[in-house]
């Protein structure tokens, strides 16, 4: 099992900065990607950015891209470095891991193995 605690969500106003850091604990060696996914209110759950261990590649959904970094350090430790933060990017931001024993992918919602628990981010006008 894989355990996943995100931190450093806040509030802040439009055009400020936030890094969400996911730690990762447990059966780490398992994990073949780890990635961000966020939920507004009353909205689906989307795919914000993922890269895959050891890898390096990163990817990001059209919303975030050029705003938003994603960086890995190893296969327990995964950030979320964002800036030019908007009102629409206020949401539950969780952290997400796939396990490469079941050929987990952390790229749409129903391919993730692991969540955290999620850590709030609110963008004010």
């Amino acid at each position: 099992q894989v355990h996943l605690v995100e931190s450093g969500g806040g509030s802040v106003q439009a055009g400020g900065s936030l890094r969400l850091s996911c730690a990762a604990s447990g059966f780490t060696y398992n994990i073949n990607c780890m990635g961000w996914f966020r939920q507004a209110p009353g909205k689906e759950r989307e795919w914000v950015a993922h890269t895959y261990t050891g890898g390096g590649t990163t990817y990001y959904a059209d919303s975030v891209k050029g705003r938003f970094t994603i960086s890995q350090d190893s296969t327990k430790m995964v950030y979320l470095q964002m800036n030019s933060l908007k009102p629409e990017d206020t949401a539950m931001y969780y952290c997400a891991a796939g396990s490469r024993v079941v050929g987990g992918v952390c790229s749409r919602r129903d391919g993730v193995n692991y969540w955290g628990q999620g850590t709030q981010v609110t963008v004010s006008s």
